[in-house]
């Protein structure tokens, strides 16, 4: 009786501990979506301001949009990484998760990534597809 009751406990506890940590980690790779929009849509606001007095082209400054997006994961704690083409900023973040019930059958971390990107527009007029 006592081997079957020592299994159930332990299989209980490791079924707490994946639904625990698997939404706790979900969460956190929601958060590391998030935060890697807003940190692309914080670098699409570079505009090159002197091409669009000259001609009303609306286009990047690849190193303000750059530093834009890079500053705001810094002021957010984020880490990741931005990469600008073209008119499109691109940011990945990285997060870690430290379990709390897995990290007893040695499962520590969870690692989440996620990818947001943006671009500069004149202005809304509808919905984009």
């Amino acid at each position: 009786m006592t081997a079957f009751v020592l299994t159930l406990l332990i299989g209980l506890l490791a079924l707490t501990g994946l639904s625990l940590d698997g939404g706790l980690a979900l969460a956190s790779k929601v958060r590391a979506g998030g935060q890697a929009e807003s940190a692309a849509r914080a670098g699409a606001q570079a505009l090159d301001l002197a091409a669009y007095r000259a001609n009303g082209v609306v286009r990047l400054d690849p190193r303000r949009a750059q530093d834009l997006a890079q500053r705001y994961l810094s002021s957010i704690g984020a880490t990741g990484s931005v990469a600008v083409a073209g008119d499109t900023v691109t940011v990945e973040v990285t997060a870690t998760y430290r379990t709390q019930l897995l990290s007893l059958v040695g499962i520590s971390d969870i690692h989440t990534h996620a990818r947001g990107a943006a671009h500069p527009q004149r202005g809304v007029t509808g919905i984009e597809p």
